[in-house]
């Protein structure tokens, strides 16, 4: 997802200096975009108006941002650090107080969209943070974003992402039954699907995951093993704030299945195959 949106940002006129902890990914980048890149969080973000991190979770996002090589050691008083990572809320507020007790703005800025909405510029991004901060960070995100929204304060955007992943759960599971249904009794799935995604039932993982999934080729999309770590979140969220998700909690194990059969790196539209 940084790849596409850090090219993003490199096309728009800015300045990109990039580190990667792969560097080979970080040469891949240069080659396509130009720029330069470092070998520590630190020194990406020295001298930085915005910095921007896109890891995979809480343990991966406190390792580029604390400690003497992290982000943080780097950032000057003023600038703003945005996190597209989908993390917890709870790290999200922690990096937000370390930010601010270190004279930095942050933005905890989870993304909707998939890989295709990073490579088109076309993401949703959800904010939490102070809205000075946030009103310094939106022109520049609006290189890779079709919508951004500031939904409150450090946190507020993960927790929002939550919700993106709570009902994206539940669809996915519920166009795979309906495509198995239409399978079974004899109907043409394409045309099914034609049909009723001109009434109530549409939805984008109609749109975009109905091919992949009658087609049984789950390599395009997002991961299993991903959705699953972001299921994650939402139901330890859940266990503390008391809402019910028993949907979510349910779809959690049928991925689950998933990985038990070699599909971790099989897209979400996976489901189908417990079928």
């Amino acid at each position: 997802m940084g790849f596409p949106m850090a090219g993003h940002l490199a096309r728009a006129g800015h300045d990109v200096v990039v580190y990667n902890r792969t560097s080979t990914k970080a040469a891949k980048w240069i080659g396509a975009y130009g720029g330069s890149s470092v070998a520590t969080p630190r020194e990406a973000s020295r001298g930085r108006d915005f910095v921007f991190a896109c890891v995979g979770n809480d343990d991966d996002l406190r390792a580029v941002t604390l400690g003497e090589d992290g982000a943080f050691a780097g950032i000057a008083a003023g600038a703003v650090f945005i996190d597209h990572t989908t993390a917890s809320a709870t790290i999200a507020r922690e990096l937000g107080r370390e930010a601010r007790s270190r004279g930095f703005g942050f933005v905890d800025a989870p993304v909707s969209g998939g890989q295709a909405g990073a490579e088109n510029g076309q993401l949703t991004v959800m904010c939490g943070g102070d809205r000075d901060d946030f009103v310094k960070a939106e022109p520049v995100i609006a290189a890779y974003a079709r919508a951004c929204r500031l939904m409150g304060p450090a946190g507020a955007g993960q927790l929002t992402k939550m919700v993106n992943q709570i009902c994206i759960a539940g669809l996915v599971q519920a166009l795979a039954e309906g495509l198995r249904f239409a399978e079974i009794a004899g109907l043409d799935p394409h045309l099914a699907i034609d049909v009723i995604s001109k009434g109530a039932a549409q939805s984008w993982q109609m749109e975009h995951r109905h091919k992949t999934m009658i087609a049984r080729t789950f390599d395009f999309g997002f991961a299993v093993d991903w959705m699953r770590k972001d299921l994650a979140i939402c139901l330890d969220e859940a266990r503390r704030n008391g809402a019910s998700l028993p949907v979510a909690a349910l779809v959690d194990q049928f991925y689950g299945e998933i990985q038990s059969k070699g599909g971790k790196r099989w897209d979400t539209s996976s489901l189908i195959t417990r079928l």
